[in-house]
């Protein structure tokens, strides 16, 4: 008989992923005691969606995470991000960011320097310790996995697109399945054709098509490349087949000639472009992020920022209500909030996978050409870049000043204190409370985790004093002092929704 070690803790996390480690990290950083489950014994040392958005990128040098992170960034070419592998990057200069291009760097190692800050910040992460069941009630919920049982307030499942906790409480995923199964592989060149890219850029500079095969290849740096493909013909095969030397091999010679020898595969696995999605990020104690709640063709490099994004979301208020710092209703806005955001990235993956198709008729040929020209436009191409990049996202926050919902760019600021950027403001996790203007009463009562920052600024921040979330997002603003009488207070206090 199995003897179970028993434990409790305010959250468990299932899955020690970019998704599960941004979401610890965001916990202990409240002082939130968080338990991390992962199943395999060690982290797969594995590129995977190894690029950071522009959007993501502001978020994480708000908490002091990109730096480390640029460190072990993969050189490329200063280019804007894609849409569709078209041939025209996207502008992300007209959203006002001090990170306009998409960032290479390899998951496990964005991985790495997010299990560091979080178990420093006080974060449990248990390796070789697979969910095998989860009972939750009213009060909490309990989680057992291999030999241990843990008691906890909350669960959050951020075990990827086969979710054990999603399958274990017999949620459907609903969507539609792959069509087009493929390989990913981190292999190592021996020798290479004038085919083979010589730098990370533009995703249509790296894509080929010959042979029936589709292929993308991407340098790493030395002899290593990061390698995608797929054959028209390609039969639909088990996810854990696994993927040959001689597959890979046989793919690589096709479409970049005889001279590109293989040397070595790292490793490899399959995916699909399946897209699915849970109806409900939340049932009672249990909620989902990342590619537990949400699946898309991996084009456009979507997949880790959406699943880093719902943490940061989802941090700030699992702990203000574990805190009884707000109601247990504003965790129901992390649903509002971030399903319909990665609704959107379903449906523009989707439009995507039409575009880059690895034999287009006709018709898609045409439609290919005149979306090029579209792309060409400044308008479609801001429009495109805010998508791709997240810097568009506004939240539908009530309020009537127009930054009300949208991100608020860096910015350099004058303090008392001296100069600092409004980035550096929120590494602690906390609300911020901006006056530009001497708008704020000096006794303004503020609740905890709210830090009032009184400062000057040379650019136009649109307001005279504003309340943004840690997450980085507008949720109060005002023009003038008197308004700071009639609605600030009732935001601080009375819509717990909006801020903690």
């Amino acid at each position: 008989m199995t003897v179970l070690t028993e434990s409790t803790t305010e959250v468990v996390v299932a899955g020690a992923g970019a998704t599960g480690l941004m979401l610890a990290y965001e916990l202990a950083l409240a002082g939130v005691e968080t338990l991390v489950l992962e199943k395999l014994p060690q982290r797969i040392q594995q590129v995977k969606g190894g690029t950071i958005q522009p959007r993501t990128a502001e978020l994480l040098e708000s908490r002091g995470l990109l730096e480390p992170m640029l460190r072990r960034a993969i050189a490329r070419d200063p280019v804007g991000g894609s849409f569709g592998a078209l041939p025209v990057p996207l502008d992300c200069a007209p959203w006002r960011t001090e990170h306009p291009f998409p960032i290479g760097i390899p998951q496990w190692e964005i991985e790495e320097v997010l299990e560091e800050r979080a178990t420093a910040a006080g974060a449990r992460v248990l390796r070789d310790t697979a969910v095998s069941g989860v009972a939750p009630d009213d009060d909490g919920v309990v989680v057992t996995a291999d030999g241990l049982r843990a008691r906890a307030h909350y669960l959050v499942a951020c075990d990827g697109g086969h979710s054990t906790v999603r399958k274990l409480l017999g949620l459907p995923f609903p969507g539609r399945a792959g069509t087009h199964p493929a390989v990913l592989a981190d292999i190592r060149l021996s020798a290479v054709s004038s085919l083979v890219p010589r730098q990370m850029g533009l995703m249509s500079t790296m894509t080929r098509h010959a042979r029936g095969y589709w292929s993308m290849l991407v340098p790493l740096g030395g002899d290593r490349y990061r390698f995608t493909f797929g054959h028209a013909d390609q039969a639909d095969t088990a996810r854990d087949t696994p993927v040959t030397h001689e597959e890979i091999a046989a793919a690589l010679q096709a479409v970049y000639g005889p001279e590109t020898t293989l040397g070595a595969v790292d490793n490899s696995s399959r995916f699909s472009d399946a897209t699915r999605q849970l109806e409900h990020y939340r049932t009672g104690r249990v909620l989902f992020a990342g590619d537990a709640a949400h699946i898309h063709p991996p084009l456009g490099a979507q997949g880790l920022n959406l699943g880093v994004q719902d943490a940061l979301n989802l941090g700030w208020k699992l702990a203000a209500v574990l805190q009884d710092r707000a109601p247990n209703g504003l965790l129901d806005s992390y649903h509002a909030e971030r399903h319909p955001v990665a609704a959107q990235v379903l449906h523009h993956t989707s439009a995507q996978r039409v575009l880059a198709v690895s034999n287009p008729s006709e018709d898609v040929a045409a439609l290919r050409d005149i979306f090029t020209d579209l792309l060409r436009l400044p308008d479609t191409n801001r429009h495109l870049a805010g998508l791709m990049s997240g810097l568009s996202l506004r939240y539908d926050l009530p309020g009537d000043h127009p930054l009300t919902g949208e991100r608020i760019p860096d910015a350099d600021l004058v303090t008392e204190t001296g100069t600092t950027r409004l980035s550096t403001l929120f590494g602690s996790g906390h609300a911020v409370l901006l006056d530009l203007a001497g708008a704020v009463p000096a006794d303004l009562p503020l609740p905890p985790r709210v830090d009032l920052v009184r400062a000057t600024c040379a650019d136009d921040m649109g307001a005279a004093a504003l309340l943004i979330r840690p997450d980085g997002y507008v949720c109060w603003a005002t023009d003038t002092s008197a308004a700071c009488g009639d609605t600030l207070l009732a935001a601080l206090t009375g819509d717990l929704a909006r801020v903690p």
